[in-house]
């Protein structure tokens, strides 16, 4: 059997044998195209996509002023982002399509959109400063989107190095959920320079936050857990911007507590 080298639109390719029997080696990037050629799994990017339009939704809403839309519109992108690789997971359809859209999708929703609503509130009345902060939560949202997507297969799974960005995007939106019915006052801009500013930082930081994996949904739990969740829903609902801020706020708090209090220790 001999073997020879044949150039196929600027790609070498291997070919062995020859005549009809002969066999050709593909490329990876020609493998890659034919993997995919044969689609996509639509369940799970369905709801990927969902999260992506909501996302899309808070920065027009945000333009617009309407601050409350915007912000719900930030939310519920949290919870398609918990959903779509859950239902993968659940239906077997996890692909490396699914996650690199999921990253870019979390780009969005989680870093673009929550500065850009911050920024239209009031951050563009500071100028320069107003700008910087933006871009401050930006950045910090897409390196933090990097540094989880290189190391997901090697950190301990009980942690989060840096804040998550969909909490750092739920503790602006909810701050802009809260506030935007306020007279938005010079203190009040400076506050929310601070908050935006603090949520990038935090997202790059080496601090560590409990990601609740540990947790295992599918275990049997108390009757009392089930009453605890119901307590839970109805509190949110009494209230739920400032309810929301608070809960997201308290665990972005709770990352540097904790290394704090391990430093003591």
């Amino acid at each position: 059997m001999t073997k020879k080298t044949e150039v196929i639109d600027d790609q070498e390719v291997k070919v062995e044998g020859s005549g009809a029997n002969s066999s050709v080696e593909q490329p990876e990037d020609a493998k890659r195209t034919s993997k995919l050629g044969r689609g996509i799994y639509l369940l799970p990017n369905l709801f990927t996509t969902a999260s992506l339009f909501s996302g899309f939704y808070a920065i027009v809403a945000g333009m617009d002023g309407h601050f409350d839309n915007a912000a719900i519109a930030i939310f519920v992108s949290m919870v398609l982002d918990g959903l779509d690789g859950r239902v993968a997971r659940m239906t077997n359809t996890q692909s490396a399509f699914g996650a690199e859209y999921d990253s870019l999708v979390d780009m969005v929703a989680f870093g673009v959109a929550p500065a850009l609503v911050a920024f239209s509130l009031n951050l563009q009345s500071l100028g320069n400063l107003g700008w910087i902060a933006t871009f401050i939560y930006v950045a910090g949202a897409a390196l933090r989107l990097a540094r989880f997507n290189t190391q997901i297969d090697s950190v301990d799974k009980r942690f989060f190095i840096g804040l998550p960005s969909p909490s750092a995007a739920a503790l602006v939106a909810g701050f802009v959920w809260v506030t935007h019915s306020y007279e938005q006052s010079q203190f009040l801009t400076l506050f929310t320079m601070l908050v935006v500013a603090f949520a990038g930082v935090m997202m790059v930081s080496n601090v560590l936050y409990h990601s609740f994996k540990e947790f295992d949904m599918k275990k049997r739990v108390p009757f009392t857990a089930v009453l605890i969740i119901v307590l839970v829903f109805a509190v949110i609902a009494l209230e739920p911007a400032l309810v929301l801020l608070a809960g997201f706020f308290i665990y972005a708090l709770s990352g540097p507590f904790n290394q704090f209090i391990l430093r003591k220790k």
